[in-house]
């Protein structure tokens, strides 16, 4: 008879032995003889047999305790090894934002994550990431598409609901969502404020020859921030650019520019919860103070520290702001309060599509449950 065999058999044999000794036990208390033989003695005898039943009835669901147990780590982990990979299909890519697929663990330290973007090959994706921007006409194929029980589809986008396309009929189409709101199931920031690491250099203000500045790209009469930059450059002067004001400005030239500024226009094309973008973190790291329209500033002080900006609400007009600008221009001790913050942290900017991909990894790894986004549209837009 093998070892294997020799367990199977076992098994029932301590049972029965279990079971006698109980019986045993019950015996010998209801006639009440000398029982100081017994391993437990000076114990009421109650408690004798209870813990010796106790053991036969442990004994007795060892197997299927087992069974259990394993089927557990098997649903916790998604099955065979808790470090499994985890394949990432990649939809459609962002206009302009394509990134090394092998750059999770060395940028992010996230491990495990192989992306791919051949949609034949579906079936082995654990989740399918889709930037919702870039959906357009094709809702009626993905509704179409047969999937994985298992698999998840990831609702993905960094635009307000403002310039966000609904999907109509798309409601329990997605399972997660990734998004730069609180509320999201991955939350994924435009930037943060970090602390400061040992190989960070002090910080210095930069050198400034003007006092306004603003970038802008989309520009609409219909906009908020349109209406009041027209009202504000009537009091102040603001050396603006971008297409609009036919001077375009590249990457190199955004950093340069914006350092030079004492004061950036950090004006959001639309406001919404928790929208608070580049324009806002980028000034912060450049060593500009950020002037911010967008959600109230209760809002902003979520993310960034209170000393460290200027929002357009504090004021009863543009007149006003652009009084107060002109006072701190002139006041270089009340300028330099609001770079206190950078004794402590840094101000970083996020490259959004990436950390997206990488998060969605990150997060089945550790959430292998059923879930589903049964209403976007009510979430989203409200």
């Amino acid at each position: 008879m093998t070892s294997k065999a020799s367990s199977r058999h076992f098994c029932p044999l301590v049972i029965a032995g279990g079971l006698l000794i109980c019986f045993t036990m019950i015996f010998f208390v209801y006639n009440n003889p000398t029982m100081n033989w017994l391993p437990c003695a000076g114990k009421p005898q109650f408690n004798v047999c209870t813990e010796t039943c106790l053991s036969a009835q442990i004994i007795t669901n060892c197997s299927e305790n087992k069974q259990e147990m394993t089927r557990s780590v098997k649903i916790a982990g998604g099955g065979n090894d808790h470090a499994s990979e985890i394949t990432i299909l990649i939809w459609y890519w962002p206009p302009r934002r394509q990134f090394n697929l092998d750059s999770c663990e060395p940028v992010y330290g996230i491990k495990g994550c192989h992306f791919i973007v051949d949609r034949a090959q579906i079936d082995k994706a654990h989740a399918i990431v889709f930037y919702i921007q870039e959906i357009k006409g094709d809702l009626q194929n993905l509704l179409n598409i047969s999937r994985p029980p298992r698999q998840k589809w990831v609702w993905t986008n960094m635009e307000s609901p403002t310039n966000t396309p609904q999907l109509k009929g798309a409601e329990v189409l997605f399972n997660l969502t990734s998004n730069y709101r609180t509320d999201a199931d991955i939350w994924i920031p435009y930037g943060r404020i970090v602390e400061i690491s040992e190989t960070d250099e002090p910080f210095q203000i930069p050198l400034k020859d003007k006092l306004v500045c603003w970038i802008v790209s989309h520009w609409n009469i219909k906009l908020k921030r349109v209406q009041y930059f027209n009202e504000l450059s009537k009091h102040i002067k603001v050396d603006a650019y971008g297409r609009h004001f036919e001077q375009r400005i590249d990457n190199e030239d955004y950093n340069k520019v914006v350092s030079s500024c004492k004061f950036y226009l950090s004006f959001e094309n639309s406001i919404h919860k928790d929208y608070i973008t580049e324009k806002v973190f980028n000034p912060m790291r450049l060593g500009t103070v950020p002037v911010v329209l967008g959600p109230p500033r209760e809002n902003y002080e979520e993310f960034i520290p209170r000393d460290s900006f200027i929002h357009v609400d504090d004021f009863q007009s543009p007149r006003e702001l652009a009084e107060h600008l002109k006072a701190l221009d002139q006041n270089q001790e009340m300028y330099e309060r609001f770079f206190s913050w950078r004794k402590d942290y840094v101000s970083t900017h996020n490259e959004v599509s990436r950390l997206h991909a990488c998060k969605v990894c990150e997060h089945i790894q550790n959430h292998r449950g059923f879930k589903i986004v049964k209403n976007i549209t009510k979430w989203y837009w409200g």
